[in-house]
Parts: structure tokens; sequence; C-alpha cells
């Protein structure tokens, strides 16, 4: 699957992102393979548990700024388009095309009776924060950080970020984090509660595969109600309305100019000057 490798190791499936030039910021075609191996993983019988994991020293950024700019490619923006008709141009419309896929995936992590546990090795920043905030499990190299970051380029939260980070912190923190994007190294994750455990560098891979053996030898059937119950619980049933909304809500934001300076700022390494347009 391109960028995206899977494979089962005794009853955990694996997931990697693997993009290491572009340090698994996703495009089109590496959100639909994303999408496409987490629905295989979610529901293969035989995996009782899934890791999630980018290669390492880098988890995710979520979607590909560079791709973004770029204007997408034609052929890869129709996966989701009409052939009826052609593809609308704007900043929005190719972030919706990436965001679909994986807000796709996300839901289906939440829904899939099994656990998923995020392995995070190196930085989780906005798409690739998300990402690892949806899944049941968080554990985190020494090396690892977390940033919101989506305020650095004016754009809303997605990828069930604005959805998660009040349930996991509290509205304060969530605020906080969304409006002075702190870069949290894996201990300051570990006190916010957005994270379970902090994990030696050296053999990160081995430990997080570790605990994810333990959770698949655990009563899988009761494990799945009670995941099922603690999503009631946190209203994690109402998540596909969310992602609907930050999918919408990203898709506009992304077509104002205070996104273009977001962007053009980002790419030239200066402070952008936003005027609230």
């Amino acid at each position: 699957m391109g960028f995206i490798k899977t494979e089962k190791i005794g009853a955990v499936g694996v997931l990697t992102m693997e993009r290491r030039e572009r340090f698994n910021a996703m495009d089109v075609e590496m959100a639909r393979d994303f999408r496409a191996a987490g629905l295989l993983l979610a529901r293969d019988a035989d995996v009782r548990a899934v890791v999630l994991r980018g290669y390492p020293g880098v988890f995710s950024s979520g979607a590909d700024l560079k791709y973004i700019r770029g204007g997408g490619d034609q052929a890869s923006l129709g996966y989701l388009s009409p052939k009826a008709r052609e593809v609308p141009k704007g900043y929005g419309e190719v972030f919706k095309q990436i965001l679909e896929y994986l807000h796709s995936t996300i839901s289906e992590i939440r829904r899939s009776p099994k656990p998923w546990l995020a392995a995070v090795d190196g930085i989780a920043a906005a798409g690739g924060f998300g990402i690892a905030m949806s899944c049941d499990l968080v554990v985190a190299s020494e090396r690892a950080a977390f940033e919101w970051a989506y305020g650095k380029t004016a754009l809303t939260g997605a990828e069930s970020s604005t959805f998660m980070i009040a349930r996991l912190v509290g509205f304060r923190r969530a605020m906080e984090l969304a409006l002075l994007n702190p870069r949290l190294d894996a201990p300051a994750a570990l006190g916010m509660g957005l994270i379970n455990r902090v994990l030696p560098r050296e053999g990160f891979d081995a430990a997080a595969l570790a605990l994810a053996t333990q959770v698949a030898a655990g009563p899988s059937r009761s494990f799945a109600v009670t995941k099922q119950l603690l999503n009631q619980a946190a209203g994690i049933d109402r998540l596909d309305f969310h992602l609907d909304r930050e999918l919408d809500e990203l898709t506009r934001i992304a077509d104002t100019p205070d996104f273009a300076e977001g962007l053009s700022a980002f790419f030239a390494k200066r402070p952008p000057i936003f005027r609230g347009q």
C-alpha cells in the first residue's frame, strides 16, 4: 500500500506510516491507503489489538501542506469526486479529499471492538496529534512531542482533535492547547492526561508491541463491550457528527486569506501576519 505498511504479529495487527521524505504527512493517496489498512485491521477477526505507529523518529503531522499548496493532483482528487464533474479549485477542496479518508479511519478506530494503541516516537502534530488521540491507548517514547499546530496556519482543528482534547484534558487546558499551542514533550503530555505511558527510546517499538500483545491476550469480548460502554459514557457516540462539523469548518477556513498567509509563512519560515480574514 505505498507508504502504509501492515503486518500481523501473533494476534496484534501493526499499521505503520512510512513516508520518510514528507515526515508521514499525508496526501490523498496515502490517506486512502491509511483508510484501507485501518479497515482491514479493524475487521480482521484474527486481530485482537492494533498498534498504529510511524517509522522510528516521527509519527505524523497529518495532511501534507506541500501537497495542499500545490493544489493536489487531479487524478488523486478524483477518487472521491463524481466523474461527471471537475474537482473545484481551492485549498479547502484538497483538504476535504484527504480528511474524508482520515475521518473515516478515525471513526472506524472508535467503532472497532478491538483496542487500538498509538505508539508515538517523535512528533505528533496537527492531524497526527488528532489521529493519536483517537486511539484507545497512547504510549510515547522519551523523544516524542505533541503539538496542536493548527493555529500556526490559521486552521481550525480536525482529525477528531477538537472532540478528543476537551474530553482528555478538560475545557481550560483544551483552550490552552488550541490558543497558545505549546509543544509538549512526553512527560508533559503524560501529566496532562493525553497519553498513558512514557517508554524508553531504546526498544520502544518492542515495548509498545509487548503492551499490545498483553491487551490482545485479554478477554476480547469483554473488552469490546467495555470499550462500547466507555465510548457512550464519554459521548463518543457523537463523534461522527463532530467529524463532519470539523471537516466542514476546516475546509471553509482553508479558503480564507488568513490560511493563504499562514501557508506562505510556513514555507518561508517566517512569522505569519494574520488579519482575521
